[in-house]
């Protein structure tokens, strides 16, 4: 089976950006998982099952995001993820 490679680009919405908390349900709900997860910003590419890794992003509001992921339910852990950043992890 050949592991399928899923994109998507979000804003970050919520006013206080991707501080500790959204970090956290970020990475815990990536974790959920067996895809690899990355979050791109910019230049800079990173772990999203790692919260340090995303609170290093510095991602404030109206910043475009890709989530990254590649695997077998790469699919639907892209809509997922995206979804908890469209929604501004519900603050």
């Amino acid at each position: 089976m050949s592991s399928e490679i899923q994109t998507k680009s979000v804003i970050i919405s919520n006013e206080e950006g991707l501080h500790a908390r959204p970090a956290s349900l970020f990475a815990q709900m990536a974790n959920q998982f067996n895809s690899r997860i990355s979050v791109v910003c910019g230049e800079e590419l990173v772990d999203g099952k790692s919260i340090l890794s995303i609170l290093t992003l510095g991602a404030t509001q109206g910043v475009r995001l890709t989530i990254r992921a590649e695997g077998a339910d790469a699919d639907l852990a892209v809509k997922q993820l995206s979804h908890l950043v469209e929604s501004g992890f519900d603050e």
